[in-house]
């Protein structure tokens, strides 16, 4: 494993914790990764999710990461806040995005004091702000809808409702990322809904469903692609795309680089797939299974900060609710 810092591998992060966490009937129309729990109240439900990601922070605060935790107390009713990937990224240089989302749920995630926090402990440049796109029906969520290859600059994108093909030419337009579209099908048949669950780049390897692709030649491509950027290319079943093998982060900690995933992603890699990673970033996983109810895993769960701290940033902040 390396201990070299890279700039795919952010050290610092921003998670969300929910105080009324549930799973979203707005938006499972396309997500067909949310399932529900019959016989589970909601008040355990969301007492569960709230301990889920306190574990979870404090799992990666250990590691040697950097956790910006913020509250969510569900006043907005934000019931996916846990998910703060979405609606905005961060970028080298002092550029932050803020991000158009489909669900009007979700836009209401979107909170100032997050931003002005990154403001305050790290350099930001500029803020550029896409939400507008939203009354012409154009959306790009985050890094649910791209996977970006901070190193070659490409924005890897897999076609959906949620990622639109205009939206994401703005995008790369202004952050200089070289765009990479393509359409997939899950087992059902249906678009995946974000490309973050299918497809990881980290700084020596890439984790992707190439099985999800419809077009076969088109899968060659990405692949080629990403052996071009020196990435070890490790393919993943449509079983362990559903397991959520492919929504994982790599960051940097005290101890070299490591690899965030949920506890049901890692069951699913075989022994093979372990030891290839391994080579380079060292296992976490981290145990979501009622956050991944709500259709998305521990990459959602995570916006890395790709900015450039302040000489004496302050520590983590549990951020107030954004009304």
């Amino acid at each position: 494993m390396s201990t070299l810092q890279s700039i795919q591998a952010p050290a610092a992060v921003v998670m969300i914790r929910p105080h009324q966490f549930r799973s979203n009937g707005e938006t499972a129309a396309d997500n067909a990764f949310q399932t529900t729990a019959a016989q589970e109240t909601p008040h355990t439900i969301a007492d569960t999710a709230y301990r889920e990601v306190t574990a979870a922070a404090e799992r990666l605060r250990a590691e040697g990461v950097r956790v910006h935790l913020f509250e969510d107390r569900g006043e907005c009713d934000t019931p996916d806040s846990v998910f703060p990937n979405n609606w905005f990224s961060t970028h080298a240089g002092g550029h932050v995005a803020i991000h158009a989302m489909r669900s009007p749920s979700r836009r209401r995630e979107r909170r100032s004091d997050v931003i002005e926090h990154l403001k305050t402990a790290y350099r930001v440049q500029d803020v550029i702000d896409y939400s507008g796109l939203e009354q012409d029906g154009l959306f790009l969520e985050g890094t649910g809808a791209m996977v970006l290859d901070h190193i070659a600059r490409v924005a890897y994108t897999a076609r959906s409702h949620r990622a639109d093909p205009l939206a994401l030419e703005r995008f790369c337009t202004h952050f200089r990322y070289e765009p990479m579209l393509f359409d997939t099908a899950d087992a059902s048949g249906q678009p995946i809904y974000h490309t973050n669950v299918l497809m990881c780049v980290a700084t020596a390897f890439a984790l992707i469903g190439l099985d999800t692709f419809t077009d076969p030649r088109r899968a060659a491509e990405v692949c080629a692609r990403l052996q071009e950027s020196g990435r070890e290319v490790i393919a993943l079943s449509q079983t362990q795309i559903a397991a959520f093998a492919g929504n994982a982060i790599e960051l940097s900690g005290q101890g070299g680089r490591l690899l965030a995933l949920s506890r049901r992603a890692c069951d699913s890699l075989s022994a093979d797939q372990k030891a290839r990673i391994e080579r380079s970033a060292r296992l976490v996983p981290l145990a979501v299974p009622t956050i991944e109810r709500a259709g998305g895993s521990v990459r959602c769960m995570i916006a890395g900060i790709h900015l450039s701290p302040r000489q004496q940033p302050p520590q983590g902040l549990r951020g107030p609710q954004y009304a």
